[in-house]
């Protein structure tokens, strides 16, 4: 790690590695199991090429920010910043250490260092290797922030978990059945804007998950139809194989897992539905965890219902709790669950209050609320 560069009292280095996360952002939804990497091109004070991560399979950022340079022969004076250690493997494409080396920029500073063990710093060695000065650690914490997702399937070999849910001011998340028994359909807590924000929030995610009384009382379709992007993997717990054809989940339209009891049916495949056999009698968002992270499915964003979620709560496996609050009182229902107080942020949206918590006390919030 070296010393940071001082401009005018600007920290120049943390300034342009600010901006490989704005970058980097772009990329949320559409690179994974990828992560979201961003680079910028310096040369004597001024960006010359910027590029973040394209959709999966596609050139990573540091490729395209060195595309985006119009001048060529400047690389040779330039300094190259970018979120994450470049890899130095071929995938799906071919080593960015060595389109770095390719182009003799003499310089490449690093946010966090790679913990995939097919790069894990051999992209550093391979620039240094080669002459090029390399220094990392650069905004680390906050690097690690945005890298969450990507960071949590190698160290933790599990997904990044979000959990989600709206409560009334009175606490519940659903009212009595006898309610729902007059009215069968969706009890909305939360304002229009809210729920539009659930759906950007799906585009951004590889799975989603609900439990059977989720899907039986609410037929949820766990698409992104009020916003743009991608369809999450739907999950859905369906232990007694209760879930029929009619539903929107059942529907085929996007790639859906379900989980039952083994030994409850002999299907496997038909069509977008899988039918994934789990051990009910022992951890299942554990067995939910180990069949995404054996299917590079980086991201899990966890509707509910109540008991679902509270299975993850229970067991420790969450990263980050999304909570609206509405204005609306139920008197009696479902209640919310129950999650252990920590620092969290909020932020009002029309007359619902967004309570974000995370379960990684090291998480830099104030970088988290903007």
């Amino acid at each position: 790690m070296g010393s940071l560069c001082y401009i005018y009292g600007v920290n120049i280095d943390q300034k342009y590695m600010s901006r490989c996360m704005e970058l980097g952002q772009n990329a949320l939804g559409t690179a994974a199991p990828n992560p979201m990497v961003g680079a910028v091109v310096v040369h004597k004070g001024e960006i010359i090429g910027e590029g973040y991560t394209s959709p999966f399979g596609g050139p990573h950022a540091e490729v395209n920010a060195i595309a985006s340079v119009k001048d060529k022969t400047l690389l040779k004076q330039a300094t190259l910043y970018v979120s994450l250690e470049p890899c130095s493997h071929f995938g799906k494409t071919p080593p960015c250490a060595d389109l770095i080396v390719e182009h003799n920029i003499p310089e490449v500073v690093i946010g966090v260092l790679d913990p995939n063990p097919k790069v894990a710093g051999k992209g550093v060695q391979v620039l240094e290797a080669n002459g090029c000065k390399v220094r990392h650690g650069i905004l680390e914490k906050e690097c690690r922030f945005h890298h969450r997702r990507f960071l949590t399937n190698f160290e933790k070999k599990r997904p990044y978990i979000l959990l989600k849910w709206a409560q009334t001011q009175d606490g519940f998340m659903a009212p009595a059945q006898s309610k729902r028994s007059e009215k069968p359909e969706p009890y909305w807590i939360t304002t229009t804007p809210s729920r539009q924000l659930v759906h950007k929030w799906r585009s951004e995610e590889a799975a989603i998950l609900v439990g059977t009384k989720t899907a039986l009382d609410d037929n949820p379709k766990l698409d992104v139809r009020d916003w743009h992007g991608k369809n999450p993997v739907r999950l859905v717990l369906d232990r007694d194989l209760k879930l029929l054809p009619g539903l929107h989940l059942m529907d085929g339209r996007t790639k859906t897992v379900v989980f039952h009891q083994h030994g409850k049916n002999s299907k496997s495949q038909l069509g977008n539905l899988e039918y994934v056999p789990l051990n009910f009698n022992k951890n299942i968002p554990l067995q939910i965890c180990n069949f995404l992270h054996q299917n590079q499915l980086s991201s899990l964003l966890i509707e509910g219902g109540r008991a679902t979620i509270q299975h993850f709560l229970d067991e420790d496996l969450w990263d980050e709790a999304r909570i609206f609050t509405g204005a609306t009182s139920f008197g009696a229902g479902i209640s919310a669950p129950e999650i252990k107080k920590g620092t969290s942020t909020e932020q009002a949206i029309l007359t619902d209050t967004l309570s974000i918590q995370y379960n990684e006390p090291s998480y830099p919030f104030s970088f988290a609320k903007k």
